[in-house]
């Protein structure tokens, strides 16, 4: 395969430059012609292709966000808009494509390889929501990014005595708010798959009250019932402490990506290089025990993902 074109695709998360870069000086390395594609699937039905160099992609390794931009299609949801994309990838002479992005992406990239298109699917989502691999690029940073701002908001908890909901992103997976309320010493920690206990998280900041602490911290997953404001309310009218609401949002896709996710990248999309440059058929990169591998792309997008229960009991044995 000589031709291949790169995407970014879905919310972008830390660490999408990084795969870029790889991918496009790998891909030059090796003899490729490579190809971005500005704002994702939207931006290939518009015929928004152009040759990358060995200098497009310099000084980006460190920035958030992603160079190619990314974008939602609705267009490309559509059967005539895939067939669409395929005939804009001929008319490039595009044979092969690296799809960055998450499990709609991945999804959107199955798509074109039922139509002949050889995909390689680079995970890119803070969510870490893809079931194959260990990390997605984006995840450590997001959780470090949630880190620090928990220390910031108990400096001032303690401060006003008060209890803070620290609402983190994640509808289905809660790994963001299990990790950074386990590494952040949260007092409790609400997720979509684990059942919500109104009484057992009230009681929980009572006894830390009654034990002399001056605050008390919630992490929640954005996927859990209730609303972060509705849980501070009845937090602060059954233990009588002032609860306050925290929702950062869109701060925890950006930032610079951790040297963590910054490797990851880089790894990963050279891997993907090398197997379009063999021919090999649509796969799916990621990590397992620290090796990165690559699965048939239809195997990785059926299955499911493994709630991570021993972490979970760790935190609510340390809080």
């Amino acid at each position: 395969m000589k031709r291949i074109g790169i995407l970014t695709s879905g919310g972008d998360a830390p660490g999408m430059n990084a795969a870029v870069r790889s991918a496009v000086r790998t891909g030059i390395s090796m003899g490729m012609e490579v190809y971005g594609i500005k704002r994702g699937y939207e931006g290939l039905l518009d015929g928004e292709i152009e040759r990358m160099q060995w200098q497009s992609v310099g000084d980006i390794l460190q920035r958030g966000g992603t160079i190619l931009r990314t974008a939602r299609s609705e267009r490309f949801r559509t059967e005539e808009g895939r067939k669409h994309g395929v005939n804009i990838l001929e008319t490039f002479g595009i044979e092969g494509l690296v799809v960055i992005g998450g499990d709609g992406s991945f999804r959107g990239g199955s798509e074109l390889a039922a139509l002949g298109i050889t995909v390689m699917g680079v995970p890119g989502t803070i969510d870490n929501d893809l079931a194959y691999t260990d990390y997605t690029i984006g995840f450590d940073t997001a959780v470090n990014t949630v880190l620090s701002m928990i220390s910031n908001l108990r400096d001032t908890a303690s401060a006003h005595e008060r209890t803070t909901i620290v609402e983190v992103m994640g509808r289905e997976c809660g790994d963001i708010a299990l990790y950074s309320g386990l590494a952040g010493g949260a007092d409790v920690i609400l997720l979509p798959e684990m059942e919500f206990d109104i009484n057992s998280v009230c009681r929980r900041v009572l006894r830390g009250q009654q034990s002399g602490k001056l605050h008390s911290i919630i992490v929640k997953a954005e996927g859990v019932e209730i609303s972060s404001h509705q849980l501070a309310e009845t937090v602060q009218e059954r233990t009588g402490r002032e609860a306050r609401a925290v929702v950062p949002g869109y701060i925890q896709r950006g930032g610079t990506p951790t040297g963590r996710d910054r490797m990851l990248a880089s790894m990963m999309a050279a891997r993907a290089i090398k197997l379009l440059y063999d021919d090999e058929e649509s796969k799916a990169i990621g990590t397992c025990n620290d090796e990165i591998i690559a699965y048939d792309l239809e195997e990785a997008l059926s299955m499911k993902k493994h709630f991570r229960a021993d972490l979970y009991e760790i935190a609510e044995t340390l809080a």
